[in-house]
């Protein structure tokens, strides 16, 4: 009785306004947030240090094919991962959904960080360090929706565009603290270091950073109302049918964004050693700052869609994708000069910022309260999983078999995707500022 009574005053408090309250969920809902991104994209950038530890070959291409094979393959339970906590959090409660992911993100990490490699464990290493990826996928697959839903509830009319772009702030937040951590190591420990156990420590610290955010979780407040969660449709994939055209739309959308936002972020450095020839010290510096920057752009964005619309932002995004994918990745293969290397890398995220800072709360704005974290969660999962996850295997594949031209145009075309469901956004019935 006690607990409907807390969630009760929680409710009304942040239906009330309360400035306090509100600035409180988004810090403690992003807390959550950036560790459970920051362990997963450790992965991806450490993954240089540690691909033969794993994966023993001659071949670093192909050391690195594997290692994103494994990095796809925890996309592959985004979807299992999206529908679990998209019905915990409908059901059950945002805040109880939250708790849940951020504990299973960090106890994958921690496996990692002491995971024996294939000279002490043979062909069990790889098994097993694929089994932590999928459980962390698992994870991020029931954080993305919970937490965008969330944040649209706690957000006010008016600047709801605002108020979600914190979520990749914490999302790229977590990312860049991933890669400033990488940095860092790069200049106190020496290669051979770093290489042998020193790539093992980003993924320790990743457990010890969820104590803080289950600190801050706890004293979330509840968004949803018990009627919402005792509806007969809460969390149900039969109420999620009712709005099946909403759900194919989130796919359409997410499935463009989601490609680009990869290549660009996770997939860049690795193309910046790979292909334009930098090494790995320099990239790491790049990009680093260009993520910096990509993060403290996105409330810019966000308010911006809060006053042209939401559907002109996504616009935006689609146009800009589809017509200079292609130029700035060709550019960035030949260009020598690092100058013009980071002018090309900040272009690209400057036109992936339309998508990123409004993506959630244009989603969660599409489906009901009663539906509305397993709507956004699993279609968001589905869609990553296929293209979000795949983009640095793609990649990679493309390159090793001599035809890397094919991304660019690979992901331009999905940019086209993103561009034609957007013009269906203007249509009645989609619940969102236009």
């Amino acid at each position: 009785m006690a607990d409907v009574i807390t969630t009760s005053k929680q409710t009304e408090e942040l239906a009330a306004g309360s400035h306090k309250a509100r600035i409180r969920a988004i810090i403690g809902a992003s807390s959550g947030n950036l560790v459970e991104w920051f362990d997963f994209y450790v992965y991806s950038f450490c993954s240089l240090y540690f691909a033969h530890i794993f994966f023993p070959t001659g071949n670093p291409t192909t050391q690195l094919v594997q290692t994103a094979g494994v990095f796809a393959a925890g996309f592959l339970m985004r979807p299992i991962g999206g529908w679990l906590f998209g019905w915990i959090g409908d059901r059950h409660g945002r805040k109880t959904s939250m708790l849940i992911s951020v504990c299973m993100m960090c106890f994958g990490s921690l496996v990692i960080a002491c995971l024996p490699g294939y000279a002490t464990l043979g062909v069990w290493a790889p098994i097993l360090l694929l089994l932590a990826r999928l459980f962390q996928g698992l994870s991020v697959g029931g954080e993305y929706g919970t937490s965008a839903t969330y944040m649209s509830e706690v957000a006010i009319e008016g600047r709801k565009g605002y108020y979600a772009s914190f979520q990749y702030v914490t999302l790229i937040g977590g990312q860049l603290l991933a890669l400033l951590t990488v940095v860092i190591l790069q200049h106190v420990l020496e290669p051979e270091a770093l290489r042998s156990w020193g790539w093992r420590i980003p993924f320790a610290l990743g457990a010890v950073l969820a104590i803080v955010a289950l600190f801050l979780r706890r004293s979330l407040n509840e968004t949803t109302s018990d009627k919402t969660r005792q509806h007969q449709d809460a969390g149900r994939l039969r109420g999620l049918w009712k709005h099946r055209r909403a759900f194919l739309m989130v796919l359409g959308f997410t499935a463009g964004g989601s490609l680009s936002f990869y290549t660009f972020t996770t997939y860049m450095q690795k193309y910046l050693v790979n292909t334009a020839g930098m090494d790995a010290k320099s990239a790491s510096a790049l990009m680093t700052l260009a993520l910096f920057i990509f993060m403290l752009i996105q409330p810019l964005m966000g308010a911006l869609s809060d006053r042209i619309g939401r559907r002109n932002s996504m616009l935006m995004f689609g146009a800009g994708a589809t017509l200079c994918t292609v130029p700035i990745l060709t550019l960035l293969q030949n260009s020598e000069s690092n100058w013009l290397i980071f002018i090309l890398v900040m272009l690209a995220l400057l036109i992936t910022s339309f998508y990123t800072s409004i993506s959630g709360i244009v989603k969660a704005e599409m489906f009901p309260p009663e539906v509305r974290a397993l709507g956004v969660g699993l279609s968001y999962a589905v869609a990553n999983a296929i293209f979000g996850g795949s983009a640095e295997y793609v990649a990679l594949s493309l390159k090793a078999a001599g035809n890397e031209t094919l991304f660019f145009w690979y992901v331009s075309g999905m940019g086209a995707l993103a561009l034609l469901v957007s013009l269906m956004l203007h249509r009645k019935g989609q619940g969102m500022k236009l």
